[in-house]
């Protein structure tokens, strides 16, 4: 492989338009080739990141033999169709979360990435957020004791968006849960595992769309209260709670540049900024791993991707979300 790895996009709207300025922030990455079904949009995009191939389909650039690795930044019901096709065309794969809509896609997925002998990840960029990574660190050191509680939330009001809009159509799997949901339960996941059982309500638009979701996971000796939301804005803060203190992760949590502790009444921040936005990060993975011939990460493995959207399956399934393109 070159010094450089060489990136595809398909899908360039705005989070594309985010990670690409991030990428740029990436000394080995090159973004080579871009693709949307508008090729004015295609044409537009490329323009403004210099000019690598604008292509109008996306199985051009799957084509393209100078792509080493695609990031899949398309509406949530297509990442399984696109992943798997992009991996059958040996390319390596950054697919934006949620992994897909539910656990059989993201197995199917996974089946690919080892059929195909590449690599394959959620962009599950908080993951790789330095603040999140400590955070974890400090939990499993036992800095506030054992958990007992974790409060997060994740919302955007969109209740004036467009109706056949990404967010509130369901033809397009719309909703707060996929969109915005996830980021809430990951953190649940990720220091907590599986909770034994879920409890979740959910509040619906006109359009059939879920615009709020409250949810509450019971583990062994710890609970998660969670929620998302496009009928309201909050905070956006996070709380995490042991026997002996407790971490809040400063606003907007799931990108955050920092946190505090809090135990026996000393207080402590750390303060871990992103590069650029933070995408840096999680490329910064995929770029180790591609180079290391690895076909998932051990930080974001296969098994994590699949077990969170088998969480959100069953969140779903709770609280009434369906979508009428599903059998």
């Amino acid at each position: 492989m070159d010094k450089k790895i060489k990136w595809g996009i398909i899908g360039l709207g705005r989070i594309a338009k985010l990670f690409a300025e991030d990428l740029r922030l990436v000394e080995d990455a090159e973004l080579v080739a871009v693709a949307s079904s508008s090729m004015e949009r295609s044409k537009l995009f490329a323009k403004e990141f210099g000019n690598p191939r604008a292509y109008s389909s996306y199985k051009e650039l799957f084509n393209d033999a100078n792509v080493d690795v695609v990031y899949i930044a398309t509406l949530h019901h297509t990442h399984c169709q696109f992943s798997i096709e992009a991996m059958n065309h040996k390319k390596h794969v950054l697919c934006e979360k949620p992994i897909a809509i539910s656990q059989e896609e993201a197995k199917q997925m996974v089946e690919a990435s080892i059929r195909n002998k590449v690599f394959f990840m959620e962009a599950f960029w908080s993951r790789f957020n330095p603040s999140i990574v400590k955070i974890k660190e400090l939990v499993s050191q036992g800095k506030i004791g054992k958990l007992r509680y974790i409060n997060a939330e994740f919302t955007f009001y969109k209740l004036d968006d467009d109706p056949q809009s990404r967010s509130l159509n369901v033809d397009l799997a719309g909703g707060s849960l996929l969109d915005m949901g996830v980021y809430p339960i990951f953190l649940s996941y990720l220091l907590l595992g599986k909770p034994k059982e879920i409890l979740a309500r959910s509040q619906f638009h006109k359009t059939g769309a879920e615009i709020q979701t409250s949810i509450l996971f019971q583990y062994e000796n710890a609970q998660s209260i969670l929620y998302s939301g496009f009928a309201n804005n909050t905070d956006m803060k996070a709380k995490i709670c042991g026997e002996k203190g407790e971490i809040f992760i400063t606003p907007n949590w799931h990108e955050t540049q920092g946190f505090q502790t809090i135990v026996g009444g000393d207080s402590q921040f750390y303060e871990l900024p992103t590069k650029g936005k933070g995408f840096t990060h999680e490329i910064d993975e995929v770029h180790e791993c591609i180079r290391n011939e690895k076909n998932e990460s051990s930080r974001w493995s296969h098994q994590n991707s699949v077990e969170l959207i088998g969480i959100v399956d069953k969140i779903r399934l709770n609280s009434g979300i369906k979508f009428p393109f599903e059998v």
